[in-house]
């Protein structure tokens, strides 16, 4: 049982530590490699902003291996939390929102109708500056807002 209640509260957890890796790191320091996601200036299918995936893999099994070794300890179980992140991060942000493999075109969902329009958001901003909606899962109250406005 501690150990489900490790994997939901670091999958919890990602959500405050994504937004702020992506305000302040992302849309900081490491902006060269995430300025491609912005503007589009990549040709191809990757993006150097791809990278961030391999950054934030390494760490996760790190964590799920010597978690593993050692008798499946709560290193284990925080890798795991992270892992199950990083994959609704992907299923959610590069395929329904990026639609990088088309799939999930069409929903009525107010919750992905919202989620999307605050990603869109987000993306109206090319620079650095000025961003907003750096979260992920977590949706401001006024996208539902604008949702639901706009389909009266």
């Amino acid at each position: 049982m501690i150990n489900l209640l490790i994997v939901i509260t670091v999958f919890i957890s990602m959500e405050a530590a994504t937004w702020l890796i992506h305000k302040y790191i992302m849309h900081g320091f490491l902006w060269y490699l995430h300025k491609d996601h912005h503007d589009h200036s990549s040709e191809g299918e990757l993006e150097k902003n791809d990278y961030f995936f391999v950054i934030f893999a390494i760490p996760t099994i790190a964590l799920m291996y010597f978690g593993s070794v050692d008798s499946f300890n709560y290193l284990f179980y925080i890798g795991l939390g992270i892992m199950l992140y990083g994959m609704a991060y992907f299923f959610v942000h590069d395929i329904f929102i990026h639609q990088r493999i088309k799939y999930f075109t069409r929903t009525k969902n107010p919750y992905f109708l919202a989620l999307r329009r605050a990603h869109k958001q987000h993306h109206k901003h090319i620079t650095k500056e000025d961003g907003e909606c750096f979260g992920f899962l977590y949706v401001p109250i006024k996208f539902f807002k604008m949702y639901f406005n706009s389909s009266k």
